[in-house]
């Protein structure tokens, strides 16, 4: 009976012990169960425009973003290669340094890596708009010119401007010390268009002006778009200012606030309208040594000396002896400031582009037939709402 006993507990034993395993032995050749865990899902990349967008804007807004990190990122232009571009500190953003170019196709490529360490492509492509028409613009002043107080920055289109509220925002000046000033649409006629930007009053002397008008991707209206970015440097020179006063029969030069000439002058004859010296504040743009002055309606063809232009409605000052004695008493002239020679030649030597000329007295007013640079003619609440915004 003991050992009845003994048997039946070892035979309990061997159970438990196989309940304790698998349940059952593992078939002949089979693998054994796997221990691995899931692979990280993708990092998200986004790119701007998206895939396959046409006629995208050269200004549009370019950009690759992703939830990790880019290791890389290119953008190709065909034709063109590839385009300079900056990542964001975080390395989660990648824009291009400047516009792109019309008529190209783009194509993005590099990585991005996720917190686990998987990695996703960049990729997508996009085509930039071609133009039917692209317009070209000229700025003054040019770089590195010293100019007077009165100048204005002028730029001129050389195609009509359908949407000038698009031009004009696409225009900044930055000054050196804080000034006033506001952009104004005069009308053109040359066939295209125009638009001058002026301070409220002078210049400081001294100040530096930096423009920049970026043109390349703007959308100018009527089928036309900006054909390139524009960027002028200039300088304020002194202040001189002349004050020509037509009853005084003299004219008085003012440099940083003291008289440096007061000399003797004829002006326009004020009996003919045609010949009248206009009033007005007249801006000094070009001067000549020698000038040919030629008038069919006056019959005249002569060449003056000294010539100072100060409107494109024929008005100089400039030396003319053959009025040397009506000088200081009277006005005799077909509307230019006549002075002698030697002060002719003074006046000349110290004259540059964007000096202003006070011309008072008169009965005749400067008006947008005297020429292209009447802006000081205008009073400046209403050159303010000649801006398109």
């Amino acid at each position: 009976m003991g050992r009845a006993l003994v048997a039946a507990l070892g035979g309990l034993l061997l159970l438990l012990v196989t309940a304790c395993g698998s349940g059952q032995p593992p078939a002949p050749g089979s693998a054994p169960p796997s221990s691995t865990t899931p692979a990280p899902p993708p990092v998200a990349v986004a790119v701007s425009p998206t895939a396959n967008a046409t006629d995208v804007g050269p200004r549009a807004d370019v950009a690759a973003t992703t939830e990790g990190t880019f290791t890389e990122v290119t953008l190709t232009a065909s034709p063109g290669g590839a385009v300079a571009g900056t990542l964001s500190p975080d390395r989660k953003r990648w824009t291009p340094n400047g516009p792109l170019a019309y008529g190209a196709t783009y194509t993005w490529g590099g990585t991005a890596t996720g917190p686990g360490g998987a990695s996703s492509p960049v990729t997508g492509t996009f085509t930039t708009v071609t133009p039917g028409q692209t317009t070209r613009a000229t700025i003054n002043p040019g770089d590195d010119r010293e100019v007077g107080v009165a100048a204005p920055i002028t730029i001129q289109f050389s195609a009509p401007v359908t949407d000038k509220a698009a031009a004009e925002r696409a225009l900044h000046v930055r000054t050196s010390v804080p000034t006033q000033g506001s952009w104004a649409w005069l009308p053109d006629q040359d066939g295209g268009s125009r638009v001058h930007w002026r301070p409220k009053d002078y210049w400081r002397a001294g100040t530096q002006v930096d423009v920049r008008a970026d043109f390349l991707g703007v959308d100018l209206g009527g089928g036309a778009w900006g054909r390139e970015d524009l960027t002028t440097s200039f300088r304020i020179g002194r202040s001189q200012i002349v004050r020509a006063d037509v009853n005084s029969f003299r004219m008085v030069v003012v440099r940083d606030g003291q008289t440096v000439m007061d000399v003797p002058a004829s002006y326009g004859l004020d009996s003919d309208p045609n010949r009248t010296t206009r009033s007005g504040i007249h801006v000094v743009t070009e001067k000549f040594t020698d000038k040919r002055m030629i008038s069919a309606q006056y019959g005249y063809d002569v060449v003056e000396r000294w010539a100072v232009r100060m409107s494109n409605n024929g008005e100089f000052i400039h030396a003319n002896p053959a009025s040397s004695g009506a000088q200081g008493s009277s006005n005799v002239t077909h509307g230019c400031v006549n002075l002698s020679d030697a002060d002719a030649v003074a006046y000349y030597n110290s004259a540059i582009y964007g000096d202003p000329v006070e011309v008072t007295g008169s009965g005749v007013d400067l008006s947008p037939s005297d020429g292209d640079i009447y802006d000081w003619a205008v009073p400046w609440d209403q050159w303010q709402g000649m801006s398109a915004l």
